[in-house]
């Protein structure tokens, strides 16, 4: 039932919003730490570590560990495979693509006042990347992704006959309409015609049995593009205090092919296949910040303390797409027909602008650092831990037009409220350091962000890497070998439960950072 709810929310508010559908919040906020290349191989543990670049990004604190100038580029290669099970048949399919970690100038000097030195930075990384490529198939015979029009139409008390001329209907039910993909019947037990799916009532009507082959193909590409100013100040190489500003850049594309065909073998149920292939876009800024202190209460132990403020983003995101329907003898001239989202829209792409507000995190973190010593060549390494609460259910969409519409976006955001909980992540690691050698271990895990026990949803990470200094110079190289479970809806339906895809990808990161003292 919690479901059959969540769902009826979004289909009655987010259809006509394009795309503000839960999924859209969480992909900006459940991301792994990305940082250079050693912080990747101890698991993203930064927290309480300080003296690396990521600090900008994690705990700002860290950075008062800098009494020099470091310049820093961080180049990576990802690769995934993603494993899918949909209504009982798997898949899989593979992907890669360019990645960014933290990369930049960081500064740091003395001074003769309270504080023994500051810092400051100027840091870039890619905090999300969303190359991905997902495809599933599978026969279907419980519902049809034309229902959630019908239930659109419906709902909006409009004559079916020119329904296509509303702009309070989504683009997908207007196109549905002119293709005759929806429509009205009277249905047994009834006494006035009922908008329905033409493929599941035609196939009823005519063979007796309903059953559909659904495939969905989904590409994505671009990411969240985050610059950053730091600052930091140590006091007597005991206790530092930091923050930074954050400004991240999103670029988001999405091409999904969502098709259904007739499974039944049947040539005169008028009904063929309807093919959904649309192009999604969503483009803007944001503004953060992050504060962090770090204190060493004794030689040896590090501990830290954050706070991620959350994201302020300005969206906007741009929308078009073609439904083709083949409905055999359906229509007296039987044909492949199709219709463009942009017939609706003076034939340009539908644009519309929010806000989104991400969650808050909080993050404290421990260090042990063995021979805690002002010179660095004779500490022989160290281990280090973070725990990290993310506060997922307070993604807040907001109305950013000019007319007053947030009475859409409160049932989007109840529920999200409903949809999500708050979620711990882990993260460890250590290194050892053999004078100018060292080698690093991490482990990750970013938990559950969904509240339904049916949908599960996990990030996992094992990671390993080598690092040489010398000479003002360090060069570490590493990989990250992620395991992940999530799920994915390829449509939402309001009257009953919805079928979803598990998917499992699992994938590698190879990352090089380059560093030099200036």
């Amino acid at each position: 039932m919690k479901r059959i709810i969540l769902s009826t929310a979004i289909i009655f508010c987010s259809l006509s919003l394009f795309a503000q559908i839960p999924e859209d919040a969480i992909k900006y906020s459940w991301q792994p730490t990305n940082g250079t290349a050693r912080i990747a191989a101890v698991g993203g543990a930064m927290g309480s570590l300080g003296g690396d670049i990521s600090a900008t990004f994690v705990n700002p604190a860290g950075l008062g560990f800098y009494k020099t100038s470091d310049f820093v580029l961080s180049p990576g290669l990802s690769f995934l495979k993603n494993k899918s099970d949909f209504r009982g048949t798997k898949g899989s399919d593979k992907d890669k693509w360019f990645n960014l970690g933290t990369s930049g100038i960081v500064s740091g000097w003395g001074d003769a006042g309270q504080w023994t030195s500051k810092a400051i930075s100027l840091a870039v990384t890619r905090s999300a990347n969303f190359s991905n490529r997902i495809y599933y198939t599978g026969k279907n015979d419980f519902s049809s992704f034309a229902e959630q029009y019908a239930a659109d139409a419906a709902k909006s008390g409009h004559d079916i006959g020119n329904l296509f001329t509303f702009s309070d209907v989504s683009l997908g039910t207007r196109m549905a309409n002119v293709l005759y993909v929806i429509d009205t019947a009277t249905l047994p037990g009834h006494t006035s015609p009922d908008v329905i799916s033409t493929a599941m009532y035609n196939q009823l009507k005519k063979g007796g049995a309903f059953l559909l082959d659904q495939s969905h193909l989904i590409e994505t590409s671009g990411g969240i593009t985050e610059i950053a100013l730091g600052f930091a100040f140590n006091r007597k190489d005991k206790f530092y205090v930091g923050g930074s500003f954050g400004i991240p850049i999103v670029k988001y594309n999405k091409h999904s092919v969502l098709t259904e065909r007739d499974a039944t073998g049947s040539t005169n149920n008028y009904f063929n296949f309807v093919t959904l292939d649309d192009n999604f876009t969503t483009t803007g800024a944001g503004i953060n910040a992050k504060l962090g202190i770090i204190a060493k209460p004794v030689e040896y132990l590090r501990l830290g303390f954050a706070i991620h403020t959350p994201t302020w983003y300005s969206l906007t995101d741009s929308y078009e797409g073609v439904m083709s329907a083949d409905l055999e003898n359906f229509r007296s001239t039987p044909a492949v027909y199709t219709s463009d989202s942009k017939e609706f829209t003076n034939g340009a792409p539908s644009k519309y602008k929010y806000e989104l507000v991400t969650p808050w995190k909080f993050l404290v973190s421990g260090s042990y650092v063995l021979r805690e010593i002002e010179d660095v060549t004779k500490q022989k390494g160290f281990i280090t831990a973070d725990i990290e609460y993310a506060t997922y259910p307070s993604n807040r969409f907001k109305n950013a037009e000019d007319y007053d519409d947030n009475g859409l976006y409160d049932a989007v955001n109840s529920a999200v409220k409903d949809y999500y909980k708050g979620a711990f992540n882990f993260r460890l690691g250590g290194e050892v350091k053999f004078t100018t050698l060292m080698a690093r271990l991490g482990f990750s895990y970013y938990g559950d962000p969904y509240k339904d026990k049916e949908l599960k949803g996990n990030k996992m990470y094992l990671s390993g890497g080598l690092g040489y200094r010398h000479a003002g110079m360090y060069i570490d190289l590493t990989y990250v070998h992620s395991l992940q479970k999530d799920v994915d809806f390829p449509y939402r339906l309001s009257d009953k439960a919805n079928t979803f895809a598990t998917l499992k990808p699992s994938g590698g990161n190879i990352m090089l950072t380059l560093g030099f003292k200036i």
